[in-house]
């Protein structure tokens, strides 16, 4: 090696050695600086919170004239942390089950929801008994789940059935009042198909009786009055939501709600109207997961209203592609 070579090779080293030297001082003179990070533990909880708040990745990093990668990777280290934190716990004993749309590619999800402690538990991509079997078969606590609320979806039904060999499924009481009324509605467009045009009579028609005025309470009377046949399916739908929104009763209540229930099926079964008689058929499958709505109050509203946050979430996000950043965050922030 040359003269000139060495002189090159010892400037080199020095330099490397003052780098690490300053470096080692760095790491003392700021004990909140982890190894291999340039930022401080809590300069990188602000990035984070900030972010959590709502303020978009480009900004926060123009903010702190850090890059968008970086806050995207001070986020995730925050979310992992925060979701082992909460991923110990067993299956809840009061559990939501319900599907929302995720993307066109990867299809539905299906969200298990702690209704007892609001919060949800997990999200599984898929909704099909294929999909959701290996997830299944490794829950944690499943034996132990004594209530599942979901609406009339009979594949979650037969995973209840199957998985949770222990619960009891409750109906959610919106979805089959709903049902209910979407079936009186094609009736009443069988019967006088000018009817459901009048977008005033068609908001009378979907409400309950007990949520109209004095003067809406006229009007519907007056039209009902033109029409018989559509009047009594009127007052026997009314009678069937009632009945269906009794909550929090008895044994020996519910014994009563039951034989007036049947009866109901039973006349709605051969009354002669393809629509009714479709509702016949679906409420006499679903008649012991709707007849457990009177013993419990449970309903799956709570599972609905975290699907309104998870949509805030891919809104805020732009939409997400990969799942596991999606759920990752549904955890976290829906708990």
């Amino acid at each position: 090696m040359s003269w000139a070579s060495q002189r090159v090779w010892l400037v080199l080293e020095g330099h490397r050695w003052l780098c690490r030297q300053c470096h080692r001082q760095f790491r003392e003179r700021f004990p909140g600086v982890l190894k291999s990070q340039r930022s401080s533990e809590a300069f990188q909880q602000k990035v984070f919170r900030d972010h959590w708040d709502g303020i978009n990745r480009s900004r926060v990093a123009a903010r702190e004239r850090i890059a968008s990668a970086t806050v995207e990777r001070y986020c995730q280290y925050f979310l992992q942390r925060l979701a082992a934190e909460r991923s110990r716990a067993p299956c809840p004993q009061v559990l939501g089950l319900d599907e929302h749309f995720f993307t066109r590619k990867h299809g539905y999800a299906t969200t298990f929801c702690d209704l007892k402690n609001h919060s949800v538990y997990d999200v599984v991509l898929g909704r099909s008994q294929l999909a959701l079997q290996s997830y299944l078969e490794h829950l944690e606590g499943r034996e132990q789940v004594q209530l599942v609320c979901m609406d009339l979806a009979s594949a979650y039904r037969a995973l209840v059935r199957h998985y949770f060999p222990q619960a009891r499924i409750v109906a959610d009481r919106f979805h089959v009042i709903r049902m209910v009324n979407d079936h009186f509605l094609a009736c009443w467009k069988q019967l006088h198909p000018e009817g459901p045009k009048n977008r005033g009579l068609l908001s009378l028609m979907r409400r309950h009786r007990y949520n109209l005025a004095f003067i809406q309470h006229q009007r519907l009377s007056a039209y009902l009055r033109q029409q018989p046949a559509l009047e009594s399916i009127y007052r026997f739908k009314q009678r069937l939501c009632y009945l269906l929104l009794e909550k929090g009763r008895n044994q020996k209540r519910c014994r009563d709600l039951a034989s007036r229930f049947l009866r109901d099926i039973a006349a709605l079964r051969c009354c002669g109207f393809a629509p009714l008689v479709a509702l016949g058929n679906t409420l006499h499958a679903w008649r012991e997961e709707i007849a457990t709505m009177w013993r419990f109050s449970r309903n799956n509203a709570i599972t609905e209203g975290f699907h309104n946050k998870m949509e805030v979430l891919s809104r805020q996000a732009y939409g997400f592609r990969n799942f596991n950043n999606y759920r990752l965050r549904v955890k976290v922030l829906c708990s």
